[in-house]
């Protein structure tokens, strides 16, 4: 498996289909899953972790949040955005 396979990125999508890829990648044997988002998408991503963690997958817990800024080009030049990564690691 790639290294990369265990990563959702968030998006506009509904908030149940970030949920349901989070338990794919549980339920496929990754131990860890990141969920990273940008700007706006970043509450949607906090929203996600939770859903997860409450309902679905209740015995997975949060085990590294980190936060950034990231340089992209935008229409006018550069423009730096927010962004989050949050780790879940199943036990």
């Amino acid at each position: 498996m790639d290294e990369n396979d265990n990563i959702v990125f968030i998006g506009k999508k509904d908030i149940m289909n970030y949920v349901l890829a989070v338990i794919t990648q549980f339920s496929n044997g990754r131990s860890d899953v990141v969920i990273k988002a940008r700007g706006r998408a970043i509450s949607r991503a906090v929203d996600v972790a939770e859903i997860v963690r409450q309902r679905f997958v209740t015995d997975a817990q949060t085990k590294d949040i980190r936060i950034s800024t990231e340089e992209l080009e935008g229409n006018e030049g550069p423009v730096k955005v927010s962004a989050i990564e949050i780790t879940i690691s199943k036990t």
